[in-house]
């Protein structure tokens, strides 16, 4: 059987994207409609268009790199921003996956899967950039201490976090927030 791979990137249900040095290389149409821009606009970027703001592409660059070093894989959930069209500014939940090509230089070149997660998870508050780390972080079960390692910032500041999307949320206590986080 011959299998055109050409055909099967461009066809597969969720957003790949190949990368060198964060920039997007090649990516199929399932990523374009998922973040409203066409090939031209995502072809030669920067992941920085992508991302919320600059503070979170730069954080999660730092982030991944210990892990895709020892892995040579890395997965999260994390809050994207459409990029155009009628949703352009929108953000939204988006489930990410990737693989280093060579783990000694994880950024070289990649390969990087996105699943759009706003159809179970709408985002419904207005969160900041640090509010989005620590909410994604606790949907992965993860308790403020550990938050607090991985965000390279203290338990105590994780917890004003929490108490803040408590708040934004109006949950009742941390299980009611991951609930209400899931949910949207």
């Amino acid at each position: 059987m011959n299998i055109d791979y050409r055909l099967a990137f461009e066809m597969a249900p969720v957003g790949l994207a190949l990368s060198r040095n964060r920039t997007i290389m090649d990516c199929n149409q399932r990523l374009c409609d998922m973040f409203g821009a066409t090939q031209e606009q995502l072809i030669g970027q920067s992941f920085l268009v992508l991302y919320p703001s600059v503070d979170e592409f730069e954080r999660t660059g730092a982030r991944i790199t210990p892990i895709l070093n020892r892995n040579g894989t890395y997965a999260d959930d994390r809050i994207m921003r459409r990029m155009d069209g009628r949703f352009k500014g929108e953000p939204f939940w988006c489930h990410v996956t990737g693989r280093a090509l060579n783990r000694d230089a994880p950024h070289e070149a990649g390969i990087w899967c996105f699943e759009d997660l706003s159809e179970r998870r709408p985002v419904k508050a207005e969160l900041t950039a640090r509010e989005r780390e620590v909410a994604a972080h606790l949907m992965q079960g993860l308790t403020s201490k550990q938050i607090g390692k991985t965000l390279e910032i203290s338990h105590r500041t994780v917890e004003i976090y929490r108490a803040r999307l408590m708040r934004k949320y109006k949950a009742t206590n941390a299980g009611d927030l991951i609930h209400k986080l899931t949910a949207g």
